[in-house]
């Protein structure tokens, strides 16, 4: 096999640069156009990826890195992982990923400690794998005839089960990659890339002995390309000298996020993850030519740290960011120019030392009253009824929304008439609610682009952009603002449409936050300062908000935080003190809360009950909780969960209308778990990406099945 090239990226984003993928998946849902049409949209995506790679000078190309949905998702297809309930749907891959109108879609949460989504493979013990490499077969064609070679990306066998829960099955699978290996030398490919990032985590000697057994089975095959294993997020630790002991040509390290590795590993080419592909800002040249210059391999890569998945394309469309912020700047394609300039770089001399940051005093957790005293005061004051009906916060965006809000920043639409359009959609759906017969209303947040960057363009320190979308799961895409400077709150942000929706109703109505652990979470952060001083500094301006809806008379607040578990770190060592200082910050944010305001707080899609302590000590008074969409595998945990629990029965990321009758076997499996004092009932998540249609039909589902439970409690 050809030495591997002297500088490459893991992947690169594949949403498009003006989100072209976006559109044409939506376009394809609803039936406005082809398959064949999507396939188009695809195609030109991957071919513009791979023209602009070389024309940057990148060495090494990946491809099938493009995916239509999800890239474990992928996987599933490619090993023939398809459960039989899904192989009569006229779509079995979208049947999977987004359900049909009788058919729930599988499970979907987060991928490792990112923001992205990923669906989980369900692979049970009948489970039959088959292979299909139609798609990197496919892709390594296309762009074999555009003039490139590629190296084909795949999820390895290893991450793959252990996302499944299937480790057992291993060496059934391993056939199909064995397969998928011939089938690629065949082609004629030289390297393909073998994508492990689950080695980053703590793990057991049975699941090390898995890796071992799977890369000398691998290795050991007569025809195949050169092995390249990726690993990101984090040290290989205890999996490295394992991985190094197998026949694998090529490691992947992450040395950004974690460190250079003392271990000899010559006659291994090592690919060095030395320019981030987490965050947004230019990688010190310095830095990174120390870690490239104390790797001791037979030869170095430089590559980025994990794929450009994760941030936007191009900094240079962002005209309308401070020139002095976005000099500082890397987006997709500035860091793959920095990757090149630094595999041009000699590896030599000594960088100066970076500057030490002095780590902020302990910051005690800010609480109030005990639950119990705040319980008898909220419940004597608000009056609710037992199991009482809420949503999570967004009700449908419509595109009459968004084109007011594009025409106000356009300046065709007064700052007044855009006013008076969100006040009409606020009583929309305050009338929705009320008709329906909910019992803790929102107002919709139709004033909200996003639940992140909506505080972010409200608070000093942050910066937004107007192209720099990152997928989060399918269609789905985000723009993740920039936390560039100290945070603080100049005025209130909410209160505004707090409290004209609590105007038009005698049923209380939530003031709707986001928690400072995911505005932080979800914005590219500044890198000068720990990451947990940070989130203080934006926990105070939370704060400020909290009293004021309060002093405004807004009697519930609901202080997001589905990013809680998300930045939990990967391995358990550092799990403690995250989870200490994390905690800690939520109850900071809500400590202006008196006894009768009741705060609710939201965790969604990210294996929440592997942290219940930690959210239990969020000391929030009301939890509502992903569940529907996951089975309802979190009652398995909360029996000792102390306060109100919403554990979702209506999964909102699927088009489909549960029934009344699905709905009410969800709402008992809860009630044999906790008391009917302390459940709730709301969707898994918000409501923004469906339609009324959907909405107004699966809540009135939800409402009809509450009020048979209703019926059979004592009177």
């Amino acid at each position: 096999m050809s030495p591997f090239p002297a500088s490459t990226v893991l992947g690169y984003p594949r949403i498009g640069p003006r989100r072209e993928l976006k559109r044409a998946l939506e376009s394809y849902w609803e039936g406005r156009s082809s398959r064949a049409e999507l396939d188009r949209v695809g195609a030109e995506i991957r071919a513009r990826t791979w023209r602009r790679l070389a024309e940057l000078g990148l060495a090494g190309l990946p491809s099938n890195t493009f995916s239509l949905y999800d890239q474990v998702l992928d996987t599933a297809a490619l090993v023939g992982a398809v459960p039989a309930r899904y192989r009569a749907a006229d779509d079995p891959y979208f049947a999977m990923a987004r359900g049909t109108e009788g058919l729930a879609p599988l499970r979907m949460t987060k991928w490792f400690d990112t923001n992205y989504h990923y669906i989980v493979p369900e692979i049970e013990p009948e489970t039959v794998f088959k292979l299909d490499a139609a798609k990197p077969l496919g892709e390594v064609r296309e762009a074999r005839a555009l003039g490139f070679e590629t190296r084909p990306v795949v999820l390895g066998p290893v991450t793959f089960l252990l996302l499944a829960g299937a480790l057992d099955r291993l060496a059934d699978v391993l056939v199909c990659y064995e397969e998928l290996l011939a089938a690629l030398a065949a082609e004629g490919v030289e390297w393909v890339q073998l994508d492990e990032p689950a080695l980053v985590s703590d793990r057991t000697a049975e699941e090390l002995a898995a890796v071992a057994t799977a890369y000398e089975r691998l290795g050991a095959a007569g025809s195949r390309p050169g092995l390249f294993v990726a690993s990101y997020f984090g040290d290989l630790g205890e999996a490295l000298p394992v991985l190094a002991g197998t026949p694998v040509e090529a490691i992947g390290m992450d040395l950004v996020r974690g460190g250079v590795p003392g271990a000899d590993l010559t006659g291994k080419t090592v690919v060095a993850g030395v320019v981030s592909g987490r965050d947004v800002w230019r990688t010190p040249p310095e830095r990174a030519l120390a870690a490239l210059g104390a790797v001791r391999a037979s030869h170095v890569v430089v590559s980025t740290s994990c794929s450009l998945l994760h941030v936007p394309y191009d900094v240079a469309a962002e005209q309308a960011l401070d020139p002095a912020l976005r000099a500082r700047l890397a987006f997709a394609e500035q860091k793959v120019a920095e990757v090149v300039a630094l595999s041009q770089a000699a590896f030599h001399g000594s960088p100066p030392a970076a500057p030490s940051v002095a780590l902020p005093a302990p910051v005690p957790a800010e609480g109030r009253s005990p639950y119990a005293v705040r319980a008898a005061a909220q419940a004597g004051h608000l009056r609710l009824p037992p199991l009482p009906i809420t949503t999570i916060g967004s009700f449908p965006q419509t595109g009459e929304l968004r084109a007011a809000r594009a025409a106000v920043s356009a300046g065709t639409l007064s700052p007044e008439d855009y006013e008076r359009r969100v006040e009409a959609e606020i009583e929309r759906v305050i009338r929705v609610q009320e008709r329906l017969g909910l019992d803790v209303l929102v107002h919709g947040e139709p004033e909200r682009n996003d639940m992140v960057q909506y505080f972010a363009e409200h608070l000093d320190g942050f910066a937004v952009t107007q192209h720099g979308w990152v997928q989060s799961y399918g269609s789905r895409c985000t723009r993740p603002p920039i936390l560039h400077g100290d945070v603080a709150r100049p005025e209130p942000i909410t209160v505004r449409w707090a409290t004209y929706a609590q105007s038009l109703t005698g049923k209380p109505v939530k003031g709707m936050l986001t928690g400072p652990v995911t505005i932080v979470a979800w914005s590219f952060v500044r890198d000068d300062l720990p990451l947990r001083e940070v989130v203080f500094q934006v926990a105070d301006a939370v704060r400020d908000e909290v009293r004021d809806l309060q002093a405004a008379g807004i009697s519930i607040i609901q202080v997001d935080e589905p990013a809680l578990r998300e930045l939990l770190p990967l391995r358990r060592s550092a799990q403690a003190d995250y989870l200490e200082w994390a905690v800690a910050a939520y109850r900071r944010a809500t400590s202006a809360a008196g006894d009768r305001t009741q705060i609710h707080t939201h965790l969604c899609y990210s294996d929440a009950d592997q942290i219940l302590a930690a959210i239990d000590g969020l000391d929030a008074d009301v939890t509502t909780i992903e569940s529907a969409r996951s089975g309802a595998r979190i009652l398995r945990a909360v029996e000792t969960f102390g306060r109100g629990l919403g554990p979702g029965v209506y999964d909102i990321h699927s088009p489909r209308v549960p029934g009344s009758e699905e709905v009410e076997e969800l709402l008992r499996r809860t009630l044999r778990a906790l008391p009917v004092e302390r459940v709730w009932v709301n969707p898994d998540c918000g409501l923004k990406t469906r339609t009324y249609e959907q909405v107004e039909a699966s809540l009135a589902n939800v409402v009809t099945a509450t009020r048979r439970l209703r019926a059979e409690l004592p009177a």
